[in-house]
């Protein structure tokens, strides 16, 4: 198995809370994350595709095909935005690195036509990044509905 990894760069804004938690318990839990306007970062994507290289190309993947692919359903929905608000596919999502590498893996996975999906790395930071290898999690919109509808919302 070869693994190919393509590295795209975004720059967003969010405000990390749940709105079934009191504002106490929000400033609690995400502190300076919970921010009302929100704060930003300079993210970085990994996308790695794995698979046997193609006998007449070589390739696994084409890496300009998998960056159109990535610019087109992530970047240029996220790149300069505030994740919150202006991203269809976070509404309703706390949008941790966490929840981001779920959704991005969610959009992408059926988007890789040579090889498999096999990681998506976030970083937040230079010191905080997260990496989802596409194990089975209930929906991240799910998950958050479930708990706002249980608070009795």
């Amino acid at each position: 198995m070869v693994y190919v990894t393509r590295k795209a760069y975004f720059s967003a804004s969010h405000r990390l809370f749940n709105p079934s938690f009191s504002d106490d318990k929000n400033n609690e839990i995400f502190d300076k994350c919970n921010n009302f306007y929100g704060h930003g970062h300079n993210y970085v994507v990994e996308v790695t595709v794995a698979g046997i290289p193609d006998p007449e190309t070589g390739y696994v993947i084409d890496l300009k095909k998998l960056k159109e692919i990535l610019d087109r359903e992530i970047i240029d929905k996220v790149d300069h935005k505030h994740l919150n608000h202006d991203v269809d596919f976070l509404q309703e999502v706390i949008p941790t690195a966490e929840n981001l590498a779920i959704a991005f893996w969610q959009i992408l996975e059926s988007k890789i036509s040579h090889g498999r999906l096999h990681a998506i790395k976030v970083f937040e930071s230079d010191n905080n990044f997260v990496e989802y290898l596409g194990e089975p999690v209930p929906s991240i919109r799910q998950r958050h509905l479930v708990q706002y509808a249980e608070n009795g919302h």
